[in-house]
C-alpha cells in the first residue's frame, strides 16, 4: 500500500524534524495519518476507543518530535508504534472483543452500519465464515505475536516496519508472525484469512 507523503518531495522525516522549530508543520502529519491510525485502532478496539486514542498518538508524537530516531527512522512506523503501545492499556477491551466475535454469528458481522467494517480482517473472515474461530485463535495468541500479526494483517506495515514500530529486530517479527500464524492456521483448520499472498513479498521489503 503506498502512502502519500504529508509534503511532495519532502519526506516525513525531513517533515518532522522541520516541525521542531515549525510546530505548525506536524498538523501535515495529523492529516496524513490520522485516517490510518483510526482505522487500525478501531479494527483491534472499537470506533469509540479510536476517537480518543487515535487523538493520543499524534499528542505523544507531537510531544515527543524531539526524540524521534532521525535518520533510518520511519514515521509511519513510529506513529504505528505509539497506537500499538496505548492499545496495550486496553487488553482487557480487546478480548472482551474477541469474546464477543466469537459469540456472533457470521450473518451479525456483515449487516450495514457495523461500526468495524473497516476490520480487514473480520471482512475476510465473515467471507469464509469461521469467524467464531479466528476470535478464539486471536485471543489466545500472546499479546507480542498478536501485536505482529495485527500490524501485518491490518496496518500493512512491512517487516523492517513492523520492526520499528514495536523496537523489535526483523527477525523477532519473523519468528512472531510465523508463530501467531501457526495458531491461526490450526485452529481454522489450516485457514488464514490474516494473509494476503498477493501481498507477502512485498512485505519483507521496505
Amino acid at each position: 500500500m503506498l502512502i502519500e507523503q504529508a509534503v511532495p518531495g519532502l519526506p516525513d522525516e525531513a517533515l518532522l524534524r522541520e516541525s521542531r522549530t515549525q510546530p505548525e508543520l506536524f498538523a501535515q502529519l495529523f492529516d496524513a495519518y490520522h485516517g490510518e491510525i483510526y482505522r487500525y485502532v478501531a479494527g483491534r478496539l472499537s470506533a469509540a476507543h479510536a476517537d480518543d486514542l487515535a487523538a493520543e498518538t499524534f499528542l505523544i508524537a507531537f510531544r515527543g518530535r524531539a526524540r524521534f530516531g532521525g535518520a533510518g527512522g520511519h514515521v509511519r512506523a513510529w506513529l504505528y508504534g505509539i497506537a500499538t503501545n496505548l492499545i496495550r492499556r486496553h487488553h482487557r477491551d480487546e478480548e472482551r472483543k474477541y469474546r464477543a466475535l466469537a459469540r456472533t454469528d457470521a450473518a451479525d458481522r456483515t449487516r450495514p452500519g457495523d461500526h468495524d467494517d473497516d476490520n480487514r480482517i473480520i471482512a475476510r473472515v465473515a467471507a469464509h465464515g469461521i469467524q467464531r474461530d479466528l476470535a478464539a485463535a486471536l485471543r489466545s495468541l500472546n499479546r507480542g505475536d498478536r501485536d505482529v500479526l495485527l500490524l501485518v494483517a491490518l496496518a500493512e506495515l512491512t517487516y523492517p516496519e513492523v520492526a520499528e514500530a514495536l523496537g523489535i529486530p526483523e527477525g523477532t517479527v519473523a519468528s512472531r508472525l510465523s508463530r501467531a500464524r501457526k495458531s491461526v492456521r490450526a485452529a481454522l483448520g489450516g485457514a488464514d484469512p490474516t494473509r494476503d499472498d498477493t501481498r507477502a513479498d512485498d512485505r519483507r521489503s521496505t
